[in-house]
């Protein structure tokens, strides 16, 4: 019988190690929770390098897929929203304040979540029939996603989170990004949408 020479030996455990399944040391036993069906989808490659929003994409709540390139050159206010909040009657401060700013450039969007006391427990289209009758929302709406940190965590609140080292605490948090995608500022969920602090910081993003 021939000896196996060390060098054949040393190939053949380095292609069995590269047909191994890769590891997170970080991660913990047991299967990691799947992303919802309706999340917004991975980052382009530009998303890491830019920090933009506006290299990413997104899914609207009638489920279409949508760049989110369609804001560049415009002041967005990324919100966090849910039907069954404390917070929600936020609605209407934010739908006006996109019909105010509209013209000039500024859009509000939101995405709601149910991580925050099970508040948005509804159908896409529930979530709809709900914002429109209620509070005639007729700004830009997307589907249900993940915002907090973690393994189903949107792509979008992962970049806005990366760029403010801030996360929602509860639901009508709010992130302002700039023309250029990038995140400017983080309100918390009590700060409404017509408070002068916010007001005057969408200003000085639109001029």
């Amino acid at each position: 019988m021939k000896t196996t020479t060390p060098l054949l030996l040393s190939t053949i455990l380095g292609l069995a190690a590269c047909g191994a399944a890769p590891t997170d040391e970080h991660s913990e036993a047991g299967p990691k929770p799947a992303a919802p069906a309706n999340a917004d989808q991975s980052p382009s490659p530009d998303a890491a390098t830019t920090g933009s929003v506006y290299a990413l994409e997104a899914t609207t709540l009638a489920g279409e897929p949508v760049s989110m390139a369609d804001y560049a050159g415009k002041v967005t206010l990324i919100v966090n929203v849910a039907s069954e909040c404390g917070y929600t009657g936020q609605y209407a401060g934010l739908q006006q304040l996109h019909d105010e700013l509209a013209g000039r450039g500024f859009a509000v969007l939101g995405f709601p979540s149910n991580e925050f006391g099970g508040q948005e427990p509804g159908t896409a289209e529930q979530i709809r029939e709900f914002c429109t009758s209620k509070f005639g929302v007729e700004f830009p709406m997307f589907a249900k996603v993940e915002v907090r940190e973690g393994a189903g965590q949107s792509p979008i609140y992962a970049t806005l989170q990366a760029a403010t080292g801030k996360q929602p605490g509860w639901n009508f948090c709010k992130y302002l990004v700039g023309k250029d995608g990038a995140p400017i500022a983080f309100y918390e969920s009590s700060v409404k949408p017509g408070s002068e602090e916010l007001r005057a910081a969408i200003e000085a993003a639109l001029e």
